[in-house]
This record gives structure tokens, C-alpha cells and sequence, in this order.
């Protein structure tokens, strides 16, 4: 089975041997007055995802296509941490003979990455890399009415802050660039990453299979 990882729609030079999604927990448990100890259930806490990462100064046969120099990913984890910004990590698990089993697609943060110089791995870098799951939060506002007549109650509206509407597509045709998946492109120019699927559909004569696309392909995007 084959892996393929992006962070933040770039694609990583070598996919890690290894990689960790913790489900982490918020049940807690209680010891009633007679002694019994109970579980109370709550949802799943963010997950936490760990990998090492192999950053190759030279281009080995296993590498990923269109990848770049060590100092080139470097400078993306930095940017990922000093952001304050979410971002998209997704691992795509692929079948040998072509097509998908599944993917994983989480919206994360940087929490902290850690590089590694070993002269066991030669002119290459070692990377361990921790994400946390992000989840989108917001505020409300609640008005108040002014102060009522005597023959009135008082009312109060709560208003939900606006939130911002996903971007209209801005063209009919896209190029692919390297490091492009059709996730990342549904979600530039579509506003929703889950529509690949659409993308895929209009192009089924150039893409054979959904994981695999070539910088320079043109490709036509749903309106």
C-alpha cells in the first residue's frame, strides 16, 4: 500500500514509515457515595498526530515527484508555526494496483517540530513533526431590547457573528502546479475540498486515478 502526505497542500518529499493519530479522551470517571465508580462519557478530545519525517538533500528513487530541497521544507514548518494558522493534513492510502482504500483529512495546528541532524542519514535531515486538531470556534452576540412598558416582556436576540461565505470559483480551467492534489485545488477554487470528486468527474479522460496528477495538466472545474 502506498502513502502519499501533504501538510498545507505541499507534498512531503518521502512519506514517513510511521504514523500516530491519537484519539484522545475527556471521559471522566466519579465515585459515588456507596463506593461505585462510574464513567461519564463525553466527546472524543483533538487529536494529536506524530510522524518523523526524512528530508533528502539528494533525489533518491523513492521520492516523491517534484520534490525540493531540505531548507525548502523547513521554511514551510516554520511558516506553519509562526502562522497562528490552521492548516490541512491529509494522508492519502493507496492501493498498488491504483485507486484508494481511504484518506485521512484533518484541519490541524502546528505544535511543534524538531529537526535532527544524524550521521547515520547522511547529508539528510531528520524531522519529528506534532500536530494538534483544530476545531473552528466562534462567538455570538446577544442584544437586548430596550427597557419594556409595564404590559411587556423583556426579549433578547442572539445574532451569530457572520461568518465569511467560501470563495466563488475563479476560473473554469486550472494548470496543475507540482505538489497539487484535487482536494487542495476544490478547496482554492470551489471553497470546499470534498468537492474534488466534481473535478475528477469532468476530467476522468486526463486523471485515471484521483491521487495521481501531473504538474501542467489542464484541468476543467465545476461551476
Amino acid at each position: 500500500m502506498a502513502y502519499k502526505m501533504y501538510l498545507d497542500g505541499v507534498l512531503m518529499p518521502i512519506t514517513p514509515s510511521k504514523v500516530t493519530v491519537k484519539i484522545n479522551n475527556q471521559n471522566k470517571t466519579m465515585t459515588l457515595i456507596n463506593g461505585e465508580e462510574i464513567n461519564i462519557l463525553k466527546a472524543a478530545a483533538l487529536s494529536d498526530v506524530s510522524f518523523e519525517l526524512l528530508l533528502p538533500q539528494v533525489s533518491y528513487p523513492f521520492t516523491n515527484g517534484g520534490a525540493q530541497s531540505a531548507s525548502y521544507y523547513i521554511s514551510l514548518f516554520e511558516r506553519l508555526k509562526n502562522s497562528k494558522e490552521p492548516f490541512q493534513w491529509i494522508l492519502n492510502r493507496q492501493r498498488p494496483a491504483g485507486g484508494m482504500f481511504f484518506y485521512t483529512n484533518l484541519t490541524v495546528g502546528m505544535e511543534n517540530y524538531e529537526l535532527v541532524d544524524d550521521a547515520g542519514a547522511g547529508f539528510d535531515v531528520k524531522v519529528k513533526v506534532s500536530l494538534k486538531q483544530y476545531r473552528a470556534y466562534g462567538t455570538k452576540t446577544v442584544k437586548l431590547q430596550p427597557a419594556p412598558t409595564p404590559a411587556e416582556k423583556p426579549k433578547a436576540t442572539v445574532q451569530a457573528a457572520p461568518r465569511p461565505a467560501p470563495s466563488a470559483p475563479k476560473k473554469s480551467t486550472y494548470t496543475v502546479k507540482s505538489g497539487d492534489c484535487l482536494w487542495n485545488i476544490a478547496k482554492k477554487y470551489l471553497g470546499d475540498g470534498s468537492r474534488y470528486n466534481e473535478i475528477y468527474n469532468l476530467n476522468k479522460d486526463k486523471i485515471k486515478n484521483p491521487n495521481l496528477i501531473y504538474p501542467d495538466q489542464v484541468l476543467t472545474l465545476p461551476s
